[in-house]
């Protein structure tokens, strides 16, 4: 008897074992893999109440450039046209500074086709802000900063 409630204990242990070593779940439900980065902020919109934008990097910065994806989506908020959502995907670049910064690094975002690419300086692991294409920051560039998610 002792024998069969000693391995019953152990498969249960090695069970929860398997169950806690499993992918977590980001903020969606989703599984987010170990060379994943998820991103999401709200973004000022002139005509709507926000661009809520949600960007996942794959790869990181040591991989090579085709090894470095990205999805990137984009939802307006209370826009009275209700737009389609934003959907791109594509190759993500490492460059290095910016004017004020010349050791800051900033992603460069190219998606696929058609669409704009994005500049994002990298503020800390936890911060992405969106800059322009001459790789300076815009002055409202607290409303611009997309967290670690």
């Amino acid at each position: 008897m002792q024998i069969r409630t000693l391995l019953a204990g152990s498969a249960l242990l090695a069970l929860l074992a398997g169950c806690a070593a499993g992918p977590t779940g980001g903020p969606d439900g989703a599984a987010v893999e170990p060379d994943e980065e998820r991103y999401q902020g709200t973004l000022p919109c002139r005509n709507c109440d926000g661009i809520d934008l949600d960007v996942l990097l794959r790869g990181d910065e040591q991989a090579a450039a085709g090894e470095r994806t990205f999805e990137l989506n984009a939802s307006y908020r209370g826009h009275p046209q209700s737009p389609p959502d934003e959907n791109y995907a594509g190759n993500w670049e490492v460059l290095q500074g910016t004017a004020e910064e010349p050791d800051a690094t900033v992603y460069e975002l190219t998606p696929d086709g058609e669409g704009q690419i994005y500049y994002f300086l990298r503020l800390d692991p936890q911060t992405l802000e969106l800059i322009d294409p001459q790789r300076r920051r815009f002055q409202n560039s607290e409303m611009l900063q997309l967290q670690r998610q």
